[in-house]
């Protein structure tokens, strides 16, 4: 078995703050080992559920957060950015039976945690056919599109709640939940335990129901905090100019929508 790992920072057990996410700040490193405690558990899980081969993609900031010393023989680990359209999840392609994501968090917009976003703190929101988008709901169209499951992911209570209503088979951790400025989280060590048996779990289920399927058409509607990234946007070959903060841009190819990210975001 093949499995994939895209891991993020904001849904890390006990990150609150953006200090706690930004390699330059004093409170980084601790959160940094926290966020390779709980892919390493991901790791382990993935390995007693019949992986033989992982590729971690370090998707947060500098892509330069997972140690990697700390991780087992059969990983391989993508740092940094290569500004592939897939974006957080970079070298997936059809030959994965699985993907997970690790520290995930919820949408911009969202009052689920205090670090919500979508891809960047210049978006208001996102939506895809009027769905508010989160960074897992992009990422799993984008597995979708290579004919990958997405099994497992582990974040805050929100971001959970939101894929229960996407897919309710995918296996969710909550490690913690947001209330304005605050979070309120499990133990790290627990995380990191629940983290191993769900992904066993998850991994020895029906993979093939945690498939999304894609829709046949995409109406991407893109929220921006200031004005001028709208009108910059709007120049976008199909990107068009709503208000002056919103654009939308639509396709029947979700490639497309990813590489209009790409370069707008």
């Amino acid at each position: 078995m093949k499995v994939y790992i895209s891991a993020d920072i904001e849904g890390i057990t006990g990150v609150t703050n953006w200090d706690e996410t930004n390699r330059t700040k004093g409170d980084y490193p601790y959160f940094a080992q926290q966020m390779t405690s709980e892919v390493m558990a991901a790791c382990v899980g993935a390995n007693e559920g019949g992986a033989k081969e992982i590729l971690i993609k370090d998707a947060h900031g500098s892509a330069r957060n997972i140690s990697i010393l700390d991780l087992p023989e059969n990983v391989r680990i993508t740092r940094g950015w290569s500004r592939h359209p897939f974006l957080m999840m970079q070298e997936l392609d059809s030959s994965f039976d699985a993907a997970m994501m690790v520290g995930y968090h919820s949408y911009s917009g969202s009052g689920e945690n205090p670090l919500a976003h979508t891809l960047d703190d210049t978006v208001a929101f996102i939506k895809i056919n009027d769905i508010y988008a989160s960074e897992f709901l992009i990422n799993a169209y984008t597995a979708a599109l290579c004919d990958v499951p997405v099994v497992f992911v582990s974040g805050d209570e929100g971001l959970c709640n939101h894929i229960k209503q996407i897919n309710e088979n995918i296996t969710t951790l909550a490690v913690k939940k947001g209330s304005g400025s605050s979070t309120t989280s499990i133990h790290p060590g627990l995380a990191s335990k629940l983290t191993v048996e769900k992904v066993q779990a998850a991994l020895k289920g029906d993979l093939s129901k945690c498939k999304l399927t894609l829709p046949k058409s995409f109406k991407v509607e893109i929220s921006y905090v200031n004005h001028y990234n709208a009108y910059k946007a709007s120049f976008y070959p199909g990107m068009k100019q709503t208000s002056p903060t919103n654009v939308i841009f639509e396709t029947d190819d979700y490639f497309q929508v990813l590489c209009a990210f790409s370069f707008v975001i």
